[in-house]
């Protein structure tokens, strides 16, 4: 049922884009766009091109996560949480300041045995939403620290926040808290799903806290060692 039922989202999903690219594809094709309607319609195109990719490769890294559960394929080594959170925050600052969002983060050296792709999967889906579902001047605060022997990981926005009958399902494969924003900033709805899943394989915890307009705080506790 479940593999039905993501068959039909992807389907749907896949849809959408598609049919923006054929429709304004047909319309220059037979000459019906003037050269500025023309230049408009190409960069619809193009921005539909985009948003396929990103979701044909979020479904793709989710199969992918699916086939390597027996963790034949996983590589765990020492890495340092801190360091890696340290990049993706720096990756980010430009998109930041495009959202005119401040990100920022904090904490010390934590080494953990993971694998090091995935985690920095999931500290980028994590810092990725919190800039996009935030409103101009907000902030996102990145925590990296040891904690009592176990490792934390501590992602806090001060944007649009989850209202309570959503926050069970947010981890859910295409949910959407609001559907129209996450279409219009590029996404695809499968970001906490990977997330979850790589949180799983690491046998690490994650907790969810957020109040509608307030604001979203992500932490995840990952054991030093599997």
């Amino acid at each position: 049922r479940m593999r039905q039922e993501f068959t039909a989202n992807v389907s749907h999903e896949l849809k959408t884009p598609l049919t923006a690219i054929s429709g304004y594809s047909e319309l220059i094709q037979n000459g019906m766009a003037n050269q500025e309607e023309t230049i408009r319609f190409a960069g619809e195109i193009h921005k539909s091109a985009k948003r396929l990719l990103t979701l044909i490769n979020d479904t793709i890294r989710l199969s992918q996560l699916d086939a390597s559960e027996s963790e034949q394929e996983v590589v765990y080594e020492a890495i340092d949480l801190y360091k890696i959170a340290e990049d993706c925050v720096n990756m980010l600052k430009v998109s930041a300041e495009k959202h005119e969002v401040d990100i920022s983060i904090h904490g010390s050296n934590a080494y953990l045995e993971g694998n090091k792709e995935m985690l920095e999967e999931v500290v980028y889906n994590l810092c990725d939403n919190a800039i996009r579902y935030n409103n101009e001047g907000g902030k996102v605060e990145v925590t990296v620290k040891p904690v009592k022997g176990k490792i934390y990981l501590c992602v806090e926005d001060n944007g649009i926040g989850i209202s309570k009958e959503h926050q069970e399902r947010i981890f859910e494969r295409f949910y959407r808290v609001d559907k129209s924003r996450s279409k219009s900033t590029g996404g695809t709805g499968l970001g906490l799903a990977i997330v979850k899943h790589i949180i799983q394989q690491h046998g690490a915890k994650i907790e969810l806290t957020s109040e509608k307009g307030k604001g979203t705080k992500i932490e995840v506790e990952f054991s030093k060692s599997r």
